[in-house]
């Protein structure tokens, strides 16, 4: 929970743009001193001109999450320019598609480099920090916020990959808040678990490493490339929609964060066949034919 965020330091992952970017920029609007971490260059140092331009101090760090050394490396910088970061957002993501025994050992690699590992490495640097912090200072206020998905709830096909990132997103983070609640009551977390939203997520082959450049796309992954990109460019809720909702869980403690409450139905139905021991529900209950598109493109292979 943080009530005041005034002065206080924010590190956000992913910030060249989307959820990293918007929280970034309502961090300044809040006069937080800003970490911006992003792997794409220009996207960072964009990101890094708007926000000096607000006024507030800004610590731009080009970093892979993946990696452990660069992460150790970053944290070490924040140490030493700001202390203990009070709002952790690990946030960076990339995202692909294909039927699941398709995707190659670099994919699988990737994907769960940057959305698993990245929060990770986030929570095992930042969190001492952050809890030497408040055992020093009684009033010190400390928030972790880690980017999952509606994804990360359910089980939509053509989507293995991801679906696997994000699941282990939710549960590494509802274990850290009970872990958290064991130690200290001044520092807390929440899961963002966002629907369809417009953000840069769709292109992110833009990143992909050296070791899958070559690698031509499957004809599962570029259908779910395509249905994937329409339904995130179809979204009504901005990127800075949800930037708001994050600030307003951190002042509230409120774990889950969705974007789309509506959303719900399809992870109750979920549950629910969990509970009852029956087969998965039909991901396209609501939307048949969607699945009905799909399955036609798939059976063509």
């Amino acid at each position: 929970m943080i009530t005041d965020f005034q002065g206080k330091c924010a590190v956000l992952t992913g910030a060249g743009s989307g959820f990293g970017l918007e929280c970034a920029r309502m961090a300044a609007r809040l006069g937080m001193n800003v970490v911006l971490v992003d792997v794409q260059a220009d996207a960072l140092a964009q990101a890094e001109a708007e926000l000096r331009a607000t006024g507030v101090d800004v610590l731009a760090r080009r970093t892979d999450v993946a990696s452990a050394t660069d992460m150790e490396a970053l944290a070490l910088a924040v140490q030493e320019r700001f202390g203990a970061p009070h709002f952790v957002f690990n946030n960076a993501g990339v995202g692909t598609g294909g039927l699941i025994w398709e995707n190659s050992v670099a994919e699988w690699e990737w994907v769960l480099g940057v959305n698993l590992w990245g929060v990770i490495h986030g929570v095992r640097l930042f969190a001492p920090m952050m809890l030497a912090a408040a055992r020093s200072d009684p009033s010190w206020q400390g928030h972790i916020v880690n980017t999952a998905s509606m994804a990360g709830l359910l089980t939509p096909p053509n989507m293995g990959v991801y679906n696997t990132s994000k699941h282990a997103v939710v549960a590494f983070t509802e274990t850290l808040y009970q872990d958290l609640r064991l130690v200290t009551s001044q520092v807390s977390a929440s899961v963002l678990c966002p629907h369809f939203v417009p953000t840069a997520i769709v292109s992110s082959e833009r990143n992909r490493p050296a070791a899958l450049a070559d690698q031509a796309p499957t004809r599962s992954q570029l259908v779910g490339k395509a249905m994937s990109e329409k339904a995130v460019r179809s979204g009504r809720i901005s990127a800075a929609d949800v930037a708001r909702m994050v600030f307003d869980a951190m002042a509230k403690d409120q774990f889950y964060i969705f974007s789309h409450p509506k959303g719900m139905a399809a992870v109750a139905a979920r549950v629910e066949a969990i509970v009852q021991a029956t087969n998965p529900a039909d991901p396209f209950g609501d939307r048949p034919e969607i699945g009905e598109q799909l399955r036609e493109a798939l059976r063509e292979i």
